[in-house]
């Protein structure tokens, strides 16, 4: 990156891309495991009731959610077949178009549509062995591998923007630790940040070729990942304080 751009370094991490991307199909059933538990006797009322995102829904939400694992699926399946395919049939605007028109359903419409979306998810990705992850997609022109990653991201980050019973320290660390990489370019540039999680002592130091104030923060990782995904932690996270975080990449 360029200097000033908030960088994200880490301790080297143990395990390697390869057995990291193997283990991507576990933490899909792991995290659709969850998301169905806290589903199981979700009625309309409920669907109303405000999400932890400004104007949403958990109807919205988990519209959402059924949208996006439809059309990372379809990345999949795609890639699979040698063949690259845009995300959302008619872009953005079609994708919140049937969001709006999606979260108003009853449970009765919504749960088996959700839940029928969720099994496409399942198959999809199952079919993926080791050696496709590098297969091309066209989700921001990245691989298997990035579409996973992103199918991971909003699984588990939306099951917690559902309010439906699991916050952030349901997160797996592994998730933790790629959203505090992922997420660096969040960081501003006019500081240099640390942040150390104190249940796993490692470390992250973004901006550090900046030349920015230096600020540092500690607290549990699932907190620290929470907060720079723009969600709130569960626990406390000391020191800083904190910078205003830029746009999601």
């Amino acid at each position: 990156m360029e200097a000033g751009s908030a960088v994200a370094v880490t301790e080297p991490v143990a395990t390697g891309q390869a057995h990291e991307d193997d283990d991507l199909p576990a933490a899909f059933a792991a995290g659709l495991a969850k998301l169905r538990g806290l589903l199981d006797g979700l009625g309309d009322e409920a669907l109303r009731a405000p999400s932890a995102l400004p104007g949403w829904t958990r109807g919205h939400v988990l519209t959402h959610v059924e949208g996006v694992a439809l059309a990372l699926a379809r990345q999949a399946r795609y890639a699979l077949r040698g063949r690259t395919i845009e995300v959302y049939d008619g872009g953005r605007a079609s994708r919140d178009a049937a969001i709006e028109a999606g979260h108003r359903r009853s449970a009765a419409q919504l749960g088996p549509a959700l839940e029928a979306a969720l099994e496409e998810a399942e198959a999809s990705w199952a079919a993926v062995r080791a050696e496709d992850w590098a297969r091309p997609v066209a989700y921001r022109g990245g691989t298997l591998r990035t579409a996973g990653l992103a199918w991971w991201r909003e699984l588990e980050i939306h099951t917690v923007d559902a309010r439906l019973g699991a916050g952030p320290s349901s997160w797996p660390p592994r998730l933790c630790t790629h959203l505090l990489d992922f997420l660096a370019v969040r960081v501003p540039d006019d500081v240099v940040l640390t942040l150390t999680a104190v249940d796993s002592g490692r470390v992250w130091t973004y901006g550090r070729y900046g030349g920015g104030a230096p600020v540092a923060a500690e607290g549990r990782l699932t907190d620290l990942a929470a907060w720079l995904a723009g969600r709130r932690p569960e626990g406390e996270i000391t020191g800083g304080p904190l910078p205003g975080l830029g746009s999601w990449p």
